[in-house]
């Protein structure tokens, strides 16, 4: 039997190993699965919600050791683990709330004789290829509306958080989903690889580009649906009217939250020259009382880098940044001891000849440019492959509405940032992605629409 292998990313100790995939088992779990999903479609709604209403109630009942669980795996500070579980209970009520009015049959055309009616069906076998950097928000975005939604789904969660993915198969199991409705294939990517060669309806993936490049290539004569959420390169503009205290302390969390490991995480700030200084001075400020440490610690504010592989690409942007001159102003190094550590990052005097302006850190690292206009803020904002978020920060509300239509980006934010709600479509343009989660759009996309011609005689 083949084994995975996990490792403390703050220390470098092993946890455990647990029983992996590999293709046989997929193949087989996969067959299961088709089997089992035309029952669970012919479970009334109201006990499939029965269901997710005690995976809810689970997830409070052991909210401690699913977040310590959720920090030991992937590094990040318990604080923050408890903030994303108690984060995911208002998506599950949303979810419990929402999906019988958005999947219920519509009837929107009576005349005569003739009835037209669009019935919201499951796709089938759903496969959900899973992140680890919020593996409970991430993962329950798909499982959750797809279940409820008389799906089956093969949850692959992310190598780097398969002790959570274990936790949430086990209390969805004991909330009364079968085995056979909701599969957890365990391991790293050739396991992804093994659950895209499955019959499957939907395929739904949350990581890099890279990655997601080469699943839509893997994927691309199946005419499977194929949803792909994937990076961005987050800029924020700070205008000349803002406060820079405020808006700083409030862009240094959405910078260096969850260690900067985030998809919206903010990567790129600009300001006004007017500002800039007094902006640069309050950010450099509130980052240098960050801490780092223990993540396992309540103060611990910067964790552990999950992927060692990254701290590589933090080197190489630092690097690259200070070659062209960047001013370096605070951090710009690993930090020692066992395990994956990078010191919280800020340069300024940046432009976009520097990778750390172009390409996603997925790190505590961060870059400051001047701009003298808005036009040159908004021209700089859109320099990227990347379109998921983008940020103003004014106490104009008609100037932030005037330029944050012209930013080309899935989510836009007026004097905040880094933020989700369960209430709003998650989606993207460019490279950040195809397809969306949340929102009542993000319960339908587990659906296909029916359409019904019905003509009395």
């Amino acid at each position: 039997m083949h084994h995975l292998s996990i490792h403390n990313p703050a220390t470098g100790a092993l946890i455990t190993q647990v029983p992996a995939d590999d293709d046989a088992s997929v193949a087989a779990k996969a067959a299961q699965a088709r089997a089992a999903q035309p029952r669970w479609a012919a479970v009334p709604l109201a006990e499939r919600k029965a269901c997710i209403s005690r995976f809810r109630a689970a997830i409070v009942a052991e909210l401690e050791s699913l977040a310590a669980t959720m920090t030991r795996e992937t590094g990040k500070p318990i604080k923050m683990s408890r903030n994303e579980l108690n984060g995911l209970l208002g998506r599950l009520d949303f979810f419990l709330n929402e999906t019988d009015a958005s999947i219920a049959t519509q009837t929107v055309f009576q005349d005569g004789g003739m009835i037209e009616q669009i019935e919201h069906i499951p796709l089938g076998v759903v496969a959900n290829i899973s992140a680890w950097n919020y593996p409970w928000f991430v993962g329950c975005n798909v499982i959750v509306p797809a279940l409820l939604t008389g799906n089956a789904v093969l949850y692959k969660p992310s190598e780097y958080a398969a002790l959570t993915g274990l936790a949430i198969a086990r209390l969805l199991h004991g909330a009364g989903v079968p085995q056979e409705v909701f599969v957890p294939l365990i391991g790293g990517g050739a396991v992804g690889a093994a659950l895209m060669e499955q019959q499957i309806d939907g395929l739904f993936f949350t990581g890099s580009y890279a990655t997601g490049a080469r699943i839509a290539q893997a994927m691309g004569t199946r005419m499977v649906k194929l949803q792909l959420e994937l990076g961005g390169k987050d800029p924020t503009y700070v205008c000349d009217d803002a406060d820079p205290k405020t808006a700083a302390e409030s862009l240094a969390d959405g910078a260096m939250y969850n260690t900067g490991q985030s998809c919206c995480s903010v990567e790129r700030i600009y300001v006004h020259e007017k500002i800039h200084d007094a902006f640069v001075a309050a950010f450099v400020d509130t980052v240098k009382t960050f801490r780092a440490g223990d993540p396992a610690s309540e103060d611990t504010y910067i964790g552990a880098i999950t992927r060692a592989p990254q701290l590589e690409v933090l080197d190489a942007q630092v690097a690259d940044a200070k070659a062209k001159g960047a001013r370096l102003l605070l951090g710009g190094e690993r930090l020692p001891g066992p395990g994956n550590w990078y010191a919280p990052t800020v340069f300024s005097n940046v432009d976009h000849t520097m990778t750390l302006m172009q390409e996603e850190s997925f790190g505590p690292i961060i870059g400051i440019q001047k701009v003298s206009s808005d036009e040159e803020a908004v021209k700089l904002m859109n320099d990227t492959r990347y379109g998921l978020t983008a940020g103003v920060y004014t106490p104009d509300a008609s100037r932030a509405q005037a330029l944050l239509a012209q930013v080309n980006a899935g989510s836009v934010y007026w004097n905040c940032c880094d933020r989700v709600s369960p209430r709003l479509p998650w989606s993207g343009y460019g490279d950040s992605g195809v397809g969306l989660t949340l929102s009542t759009y993000g319960i339908q996309t587990f659906t296909r629409p029916k359409a019904w011609h019905l003509r009395s005689v």
